[in-house]
């Protein structure tokens, strides 16, 4: 009986780790995505500015609408990887990438928003013990990594800023990060997933079950 338990208990062991170890595709298929993103990343540094030329005087933090598109790689990255660091990873490659061909906020603090923001989902996705990847979830992460990347915008961009303006911005990239970052993010992967590419992937594999 001990030894049976016993057995029973390191092979559950061993599947949890093989689990959440990292193969050769999922680090190639990683890097992909964050340097992809980080090219979406480039084109939105400049395409952000009409929009929040417009909303600025709006209402005050309400460009916050707008921080979606940079939070989307580390949702992406998680929700197809599905392993242990993977929206960090995703995440802080494409900000390395937005930081190495150059931008108006300098390579250092670009990356270090990466970073938050990557932890900001990847907090989300451990508070689920990475499984559960649905469209909740995917929408919390987004929102998770808004408020990381929100406060840590907050405390080096907008210091000094009012309740008013903290409030707003908080809430409207929250909104953003939920739908540009989490839904998006999800229904990316679904697409990904229809098409075949992602079959050696668990959310390959799930999407043909639910078919």
């Amino acid at each position: 009986m001990n030894i049976s338990t016993s057995t029973s208990g390191s092979a559950g062991t061993a599947t949890a780790a093989h689990r959440f170890r990292w193969r050769v595709i999922d680090i190639v298929v990683a890097s992909v995505l964050g340097v992809a993103s980080g090219l979406i990343f480039l084109l939105w540094n400049i395409g952000y500015l009409g929009p929040k030329a417009l909303l600025e005087p709006l209402l005050p933090g309400v460009q916050g609408l707008l921080d979606g598109p940079w939070l989307l790689a580390g949702v992406l990255g998680a929700l197809i990887i599905r392993k242990p660091g993977a929206a960090i990873y995703t995440e802080t490659l494409a900000a390395v990438v937005s930081a190495l061909i150059g931008n108006q906020w300098g390579g250092f603090l670009t990356i270090e928003a990466g970073l938050v923001q990557g932890l900001g989902a990847e907090l989300v996705f451990l508070l689920f013990f990475y499984r559960r990847w649905n469209l909740p979830v995917a929408v919390l992460a987004g929102i998770g990594a808004a408020l990381a990347g929100g406060i840590n915008n907050l405390v080096l961009w907008y210091a000094g800023a009012d309740t008013g303006f903290t409030v707003v911005y908080l809430i409207s990239t929250a909104l953003s990060g939920a739908v540009l970052a989490g839904g998006l993010a999800w229904l990316l992967a679904r697409g990904l997933a229809a098409t075949g590419a992602l079959d050696r992937f668990a959310a390959g594999r799930s999407a043909r079950v639910r078919v």
